[in-house]
C-alpha cells in the first residue's frame, strides 16, 4: 500500500471496531465499504487483519471476534479496544524512547504527529521521561534511499537510480519519473515511469545502490497509470510467455505465492501440481526453478528446460571438482 494508504488504513482499522459496535445487529459489507470510502474487497481485508488483533496472550477471548451472517458482519468481542489505554511507567518510558528514535529517522512521514504524541507521553510520564538516555540510530541504505525518493516526490523532481536486477545479476542506471511510494509485504517500493524502458516499473528500495534528485521536473506521460496491487507485486504483462512447471509436494506453495494461469494435481511427482506461470523474464523463471533445488521440473518452454539442466550439470561439475574436506591439496 502507499505511504498515505498505510496511515489511512490504520485510521480505518481503529475506527472499524466502534463503527461495528454501534451497529449490534450487524452491517452489510457493501454499506461499510461505502461509509469508509473503500472497496468491499478492502473492507474484507481489513476485517481479516482485525480478526488477528487483540491483547497479549492471543488465545480464545483475547482476539477481536467477528461474526459473518450472509453479507453482514458484526463484532462480538472487542478484546479491550474500547477501554482507555493505561501505561505502566516502564511502558511509557519505552514509548518515549521509541518516539524519540523515530524522530531521528530521515524522511519520516507525519513528523508533526509523532512530535505531538511524544509531548503528550512525556508529560504523562513526568520525571522518569527526563532520565531517558539518547539512543543512537543507525540508518541503513534503504532508509537513505527512502528519504531521497520522498524528497523527489514532494518536490516533483525526476530521480536517477543505480538499480540492481537480481534475476540478471545486473546493475543498471535509470532516470525515472516518480509516481508514488508503496509498502508491500514489508518492502518499500518506488513506482515510477522508467524512461529507459518507457514503461511503469516498481523498484524495490533495498535494491537501489544510489539515488539522486535531479533538477528537472518529474513528468510521467499520460499513459503512466498506477498499478492495482491487490493481487500482489508480481503481475505478468499481457501476452507474456507461458512457463509450465511440475512441482513436488513441498513446492506447492509456488501456486499460492505467484499468479498462475492454471493449476492441476499430478501423480508425477506424487502429490505434486502442474502450474502455468507467465513471465516475460525467463531469467526469473530460471532462477525460481534453480532455487527450488529439484522440486520443480520444467515442461515448457523447451529452451528453459535445457538451460536449467545445463545449470544443474555445471553446478554438479564444480561440486565434484572441489577437494573433499581434509584432503591434502
Amino acid at each position: 500500500m502507499s505511504v498515505t494508504g498505510t496511515s489511512d488504513r490504520m485510521t480505518r482499522l481503529l475506527a472499524l471496531v466502534p463503527y461495528l459496535q454501534s451497529r449490534p445487529d450487524g452491517v452489510p459489507l457493501a454499506e461499510a465499504a461505502r461509509d469508509f470510502g473503500v472497496s468491499e474487497k478492502q473492507v474484507r481485508s481489513d476485517l481479516d487483519l482485525l480478526w488477528m488483533c487483540g491483547l497479549p496472550g492471543y488465545g480464545p477471548g483475547d482476539l477481536i471476534d467477528l461474526a459473518f451472517e450472509g453479507d453482514r458482519v458484526r463484532v462480538t468481542f472487542t478484546a479491550g479496544m474500547v477501554r482507555p489505554l493505561r501505561l505502566t511507567t516502564d511502558e511509557a518510558v519505552a514509548l518515549v524512547v521509541a518516539l524519540r528514535t523515530l524522530l531521528e529517522l530521515p524522511g519520516l512521514a507525519e513528523r508533526d504527529a509523532v512530535s505531538r504524541a511524544l509531548d503528550k507521553v512525556s508529560v504523562a510520564v513526568g520525571h522518569a521521561g527526563g532520565t531517558v538516555s539518547p539512543v543512537a540510530v543507525s540508518v541503513d541504505a534503504r532508509e537513505e534511499a527512502l528519504a531521497v525518493v520522498r524528497e523527489g516526490l514532494e518536490r516533483h523532481r525526476a530521480l536517477h537510480l543505480h538499480y540492481y536486477v537480481p534475476t540478471r545479476d545486473e546493475r543498471t542506471e535509470r532516470t525515472v519519473d516518480p509516481m508514488r511510494i508503496l509498502l508491500v509485504d514489508g518492502h518499500w517500493y518506488l513506482e515510477a515511469w522508467c524512461r529507459r524502458v518507457e514503461g511503469v516499473r516498481l523498484f524495490r528500495l533495498d535494491r537501489v545502490d544510489d539515488v539522486a534528485v535531479l533538477d528537472e521536473r518529474s513528468a510521467p506521460p499520460p499513459q503512466a497509470h498506477e498499478r492495482n496491487l491487490d493481487d500482489g507485486v508480481y503481475q505478468p504483462e499481457p501476452g507474456a510467455p507461458a512457463v509450465r512447471l511440475r512441482l513436488a509436494r513441498h513446492a506447492r506453495w509456488v501456486a499460492d505465492y505467484y499468479p498462475v494461469d492454471s493449476v492441476a494435481p499430478v501423480d508425477d511427482p506424487p502429490g505434486g501440481l502442474a502450474v502455468t506461470v507467465r513471465t516475460a523474464d525467463l531469467a526469473w523463471a530460471r532462477q525460481l526453478v534453480a532455487s527450488l533445488g529439484g522440486a520443480a521440473l520444467v515442461d515448457e518452454p523447451a529452451g528453459l528446460a535445457a538451460e536449467v539442466a545445463a545449470d544443474a550439470r555445471a553446478a554438479l561439475a564444480r561440486y565434484e571438482a572441489e577437494p573433499a574436506a581434509g584432503t591434502a591439496g
